[in-house]
């Protein structure tokens, strides 16, 4: 964690009351500059934050940046204060965290997951902090809601001791206790400024970057994210829109992805430094076309493959290759055979491994042969063709033992393409399917039990080869069956469908 030290008095840093920075948010004299990643934290880290302010533990310094409002876009929709805005570099999972605490709600630049920090309650005799659990939690007196005392102050929990005989011998440490969490808002942190016309945003992102060591470094993605910003407010927000739209259809995207693909449509170059010459009506058109590329590719991928939902779906990095290419052919493929040829390359890319390496070397390689011949699609298969020295698939290859592999997509995808059935009630597969019963489950077509008894080991128990996918209660119904009874039930079963459907 940053630390610049405890003095009252030093060039560049100031002493900050915690409620004071939180009025300063409120006010939007503190904000969040756009290139921020959203809330990270989870609620281990929340308890630890409060329990080192409980116990007057340093917790870090705060890094800000002061700069011109008008020369920067800060995160959320809250007014900023005009002329000059301190923009939050070092901190932000922390302030974030208090501030959901004690103001019982979100900051405006939040974006996360405030489960977080909602909920949390401290012990009176443990003197720990603990997020609400109604077993533990309901009608005992010990534990206090924090966010409550907070809000409320210490009297409404102390007049609760006072009237609790059970507590009443503890009194006086107790309201001790209640006083030492209400003072946490009063706590001063160290607050260091970061100023200067030379302060660009590059070099900020930098200064972040360096202080940040004990977080998520900001990728390029971001750093050319925080420039389109700096012109286009509204990006971050359309981009978040757009990646909303594909995850009710199923499918798991970040911005890093959109802006990859963006990228390749616009430059045809994978490295987001491309984007340095792009302008503002050039990446909006980019990303509509970027959007409606990839809908195009997911309805094929979906229709064509069955890859129909995102834990299936292999390649990704593949797709800012075949956006590219679909974009430059007018948003669609000419015909079934340019179909045919695009997802062949997809599958096998992902089967390959192709990206899995030096991923912007890939990605330009590949873009540059649909840049400069005149059969692109052709070209790609033979370039997977030479580095794979062939294009068969081999048993071996599913000689793997989990469900993160590169062919466990390939599983799923025969199983769709072939048609195939549930083995206990016939019907087609997919993972759209309605109702709670029929959502897909993995299935061990030898039972992990029967084969662990026989002596095999893990990694052949979880075979690939041992997988395929039923409904959830076909394989209730199997359980630890072995095949050679399961397989006679199915077959009588699928006897007697068939017979039904003819009469």
């Amino acid at each position: 964690m940053h630390s610049f030290g405890i003095n009252k008095i030093k060039t560049g840093v100031i002493i900050m009351k915690i409620t004071t920075i939180l009025d300063q948010i409120d006010l939007g004299s503190m904000a969040l500059p756009e290139f921020q990643r959203g809330y990270v934290w989870n609620r281990d880290q929340v308890r630890e934050l409060m329990q080192s302010l409980y116990r007057r533990y340093p917790v870090g310094s705060l890094l800000v940046w002061i700069t011109r409002t008008e020369s920067i876009t800060v995160r959320g929709k809250g007014q900023v204060a005009p002329s000059v805005v301190e923009l939050i570099l070092d901190g932000q999972q922390r302030i974030t965290s208090l501030y959901g605490i004690i103001r019982g709600q979100p900051p405006k630049f939040f974006d996360g997951n405030a489960l977080a920090f909602t909920g949390l309650y401290f012990h009176l005799d443990d003197e720990v902090f603990e997020f609400y659990a109604p077993l533990k939690m309901k009608d005992n007196p010990r534990w206090i809601n924090v966010t409550e005392l907070m809000q409320n102050g210490t009297g409404k929990a102390i007049g609760r001791i006072y009237a609790n005989t059970e507590l009443q011998p503890m009194f006086t440490t107790y309201i001790d206790r209640l006083n030492a969490i209400n003072e946490i808002k009063n706590i001063e942190l160290h607050v260091e400024k970061v100023t200067g016309e030379d302060k660009s945003i590059e070099v900020v992102v930098d200064i972040f970057n360096r202080v940040n060591s004990g977080g998520t470094k900001l990728s390029n993605g971001d750093l050319a994210l925080a420039k389109i910003c700096a012109s286009w407010p509204e990006a971050r927000h359309e981009m978040k829109a757009c990646i909303n739209r594909w995850e009710q259809a199923g499918f798991d995207f970040n911005l890093d992805w959109l802006l990859r693909n963006v990228t390749t449509i616009l430059t045809n170059q994978a490295m987001f430094s491309a984007l340095k010459d792009v302008n503002t009506p050039a990446f909006q058109d980019g990303l509509k076309q970027a959007e409606k590329a990839c809908n195009y590719l997911l309805n094929m991928i979906s229709g064509r493959l069955g890859l129909d939902h995102n834990r299936v779906l292999g390649g990704r990095y593949a797709f800012a290759v075949m956006s590219c290419y679909v974009a430059s052919n007018g948003g669609k493929l000419q015909d079934g055979r340019q179909q045919d040829k695009l997802l062949y390359w997809y599958v096998l890319s992902f089967l390959s491994g192709r990206f899995t390496g030096s991923t912007e070397t890939a990605l330009n390689q590949d873009l540059r042969v649909l840049d400069d011949t005149a059969n692109p699609l052709d070209r790609l298969i033979e370039r997977l063709r030479l580095s794979r020295r062939d294009l068969h698939i081999r048993p071996e290859d599913f000689a793997v033992s989990n469900l993160g592999a590169r062919f466990y997509p390939l599983l799923y995808m025969l199983t769709r393409v072939g048609g195939a059935r549930d083995w206990g009630d016939g019907l087609v597969l997919s993972a759209h399917m309605l109702g709670k019963h029929n959502t897909l489950h993995v299935h061990h077509i030898f039972p992990k039990a029967l084969l662990y008894r026989y002596g095999y080991l893990q990694n052949d128990v979880n075979a690939i080869a041992n997988y395929c996918f039923l409904t959830q209660g076909t394989n209730l119904d199997i359980s630890a069956k072995e095949p050679a009874v399961y397989f006679a039930e199915s077959y009588l079963l699928m006897q007697q469908t068939h017979s039904l459907i003819l009469y």
